[in-house]
């Protein structure tokens, strides 16, 4: 079966750097498009960067010039690093995969890990 397993969180402080993993099992990586989403106690849900196969990549425009997606498909690897970290950062962040053409029938999530950015 598909497994997403994220990696890296933890605490930093303000203005330090993580760098997160997404490892993927039971897919062609190269086949999917690939984002980080991220969740904070009460709000929603929201995209933080996307990566296409081509390797085109969108950001929120919070994490603009701070974050950067990145994959390496012979790892089935997807990454994000994140610098000059604030506190609103903090939050659950999520690999997400989804296949081209499927309509929602190939969209995979991973269990999410703890990112949290305080003094």
């Amino acid at each position: 079966q598909v497994q997403l397993v994220e990696s890296g969180g933890g605490l930093v402080q303000p203005g330090g750097s993580l760098r997160l993993s997404c490892a993927a099992s039971g897919i062609i990586l190269s086949l999917y498009a690939m984002g980080w989403y991220r969740q904070a106690p009460g709000k929603q849900r929201e995209l933080v960067a996307s990566i296409t196969g081509g390797g085109s990549t969108n950001y929120a425009d919070s994490v603009k010039g701070r974050f950067t997606i990145s994959r390496d498909n012979a790892k089935n690897t997807v990454y994000l690093q994140m610098n000059s970290l604030k506190p609103e950062d903090t939050a659950v962040y999520y690999c997400n995969a989804d296949r081209a053409a499927t309509w929602g029938r190939r969209n995979y999530w991973g269990q999410g890990t703890q990112v949290t950015v305080s003094s």
